[in-house]
């Protein structure tokens, strides 16, 4: 359950800014989450855990519960250093609907409950989707990182 993030009459020029993460170790197997959400100074940290997962579901369930903690519209600037995240929500996700939530080569597409729920979560928002490279020194990435593993090791 994630704690609602109310950014006080957000405007169309200054947008939330939001970094996620997800893992697990091994994968598939133990796995964390981790988001911030920034507004005018103010930050939301968020995380979780689920104990039999893979990193693209941690990835969206990341995403997922960070717009989920909005609680009115907003415009948005996602950052998500999966690419997986990045490229089914910006380029697949309208086929896959089209196709009645099916690949171009006709199989069910993975992680379907959570890739509907991540569009649900955004219908509401204007969202930016940001691809940052993971690991690479930026800060928030780094944050995001920790977070998520910290919840997958409070496991156990």
């Amino acid at each position: 359950m994630t704690t609602a993030f109310d950014p006080s009459a957000s405007s169309a020029t200054e947008p939330v800014m939001i970094w996620t993460d997800g893992g697990c170790k091994p994968n598939p197997g133990p796995g964390g989450w981790g988001a911030v959400l920034v507004f005018r100074g103010r930050e939301r940290e968020l995380s979780g855990a689920e104990p039999a997962t893979t990193n693209n579901r941690m990835e969206l369930t990341a995403a997922a519960c960070a717009l989920e903690a909005l609680t009115r519209p907003c415009r948005v600037v996602l950052h998500t250093d999966s690419e997986y995240v990045r490229n089914g929500i910006t380029r697949w996700s309208t086929g896959w609907v089209r196709k009645n939530w099916r690949t171009a080569g006709g199989d069910p597409v993975k992680n379907m409950d959570l890739w509907r729920r991540l569009l649900d979560a955004a219908k509401p928002h204007q969202v930016e989707w940001l691809w940052v490279r993971g690991h690479s020194g930026n800060p928030m990435n780094e944050r995001v990182d920790v977070l998520a593993t910290e919840a997958r090791r409070r496991l156990g």
